[in-house]
């Protein structure tokens, strides 16, 4: 097989969650690119209509569900929306998120529920969800979730996100637990792990920690709009059939110092 071929997607089925804005769009807009047919959800019914204009302009078929998934009982009735419409899923990208920033001694009991569920309990639930009913029956299947490198370490002084430093550190095991379990299926499971990139969840911390992130940084930059995009087709892809459980830092090298 060709490296180009390898790296075609045509004809498969990506589902992409809180892809109405930031990475998720980025990432729906890569698989698309390479051929998806993309099934998009966000939380906002609004941000995710303006998503799926901008996808269609592209030439992307796109079906797009208003969908919180914070709430278990909304992802049946994804998986069945996105079924019903292309019959199959061979991409599953969890990518929505929250996060809540406070001193740890003060921390919300709100706030954590709402980070973990959204952050941990939501992956498996539609994880568990698209294996059953799709992977497993079909024999293959890539799903993607998006961690972070705040589950790979602590905090500098003054970030203030313990519950989504432990989510993300639970997603990137689960990961790894998942893959090792569902390797006999021919189904692979990745994690990435962005730095900071610019979005609505990201953009108060830039600000207020840009000169140490920077310098703490070996590229001296933050995450742009096109960083994720290689990513997650690579791991989308026939090219990346023999990777999984693994965990890719894309941060401009700020966890390895």
């Amino acid at each position: 097989m060709s490296v180009k071929a390898l790296f075609d997607l045509t004809g498969r089925v990506a589902l992409v969650t809180g892809a109405s804005r930031g990475l998720g769009l980025q990432m729906a807009e890569a698989l698309g690119e390479m051929g998806c047919k993309l099934a998009i959800c966000a939380r906002k019914a609004a941000e995710l209509a303006e998503a799926q204009v901008r996808l269609e302009a592209q030439g992307f078929e796109v079906l797009a569900v208003p969908c919180d998934l914070s709430q278990a009982a909304n992802v049946a009735p994804l998986v069945d929306a996105v079924l019903e419409r292309f019959g199959t899923i061979d991409i599953l990208v969890n990518n929505a998120g929250a996060t809540w920033g406070a001193p740890t001694a003060n921390y919300p009991d709100e706030a954590w529920r709402k980070v973990m569920t959204l952050n941990v309990d939501a992956p498996f639930y539609l994880s568990r969800e698209v294996g059953r009913r799709v992977m497993i029956p079909a024999g293959r299947g890539k799903i993607i979730n998006l961690a972070s490198i705040a589950g790979l370490r602590g905090n500098p002084p003054g970030m203030q996100t313990i519950a989504y430093n432990t989510s993300k550190a639970a997603l990137i095991n689960f990961t790894r637990a998942l893959a090792a379990e569902w390797g006999e299926f021919g189904i692979n499971v990745n994690a990435i792990c962005p730095g900071f990139f610019p979005s609505k969840m990201a953009n108060a911390l830039i600000e207020k920690f840009a000169d140490s992130l920077m310098a703490r940084t070996p590229l001296r930059r933050i995450g742009g709009d096109e960083d994720l995009k290689g990513a997650v087709v690579f791991l989308a892809s026939d090219a990346a059939r023999h990777i999984t459980g693994q965990a890719i830092a894309i941060d401009g090298g700020s966890s390895i110092i």
